[in-house]
């Protein structure tokens, strides 16, 4: 049961950057986004998965690692929209 809260808790936490990926994906429009926020979370989040594989927790490891994608994803529409402008 506690490994199931974990996962629902996981699920919900890891899926709110979704819209955001979604948009800037569909848009481009990644002004909006904080670079400072984004590296921040990026990097927090990937210590969170370190953190997950070191206490060897699945909730905290998946979560953590589909953040990252989704964080680093939105780094890197960040940076090409930024280029693009150029």
């Amino acid at each position: 049961m506690i490994q199931l809260l974990g996962f629902v808790a996981a699920s919900l936490t890891a899926s709110a950057f979704l819209p955001q990926v979604l948009k800037a994906w569909r848009t481009g429009a990644t002004a909006d986004l904080s670079s400072a926020m984004l590296i921040a979370q990026t990097l927090g989040v990937a210590l969170w998965v370190g953190y997950g594989v070191l206490l060897g927790s699945a909730p905290v490891i998946v979560s953590n690692s589909i953040t990252l994608i989704l964080t680093s994803l939105l780094l890197v529409l960040k940076w090409r929209s930024a280029h693009r402008d150029d």
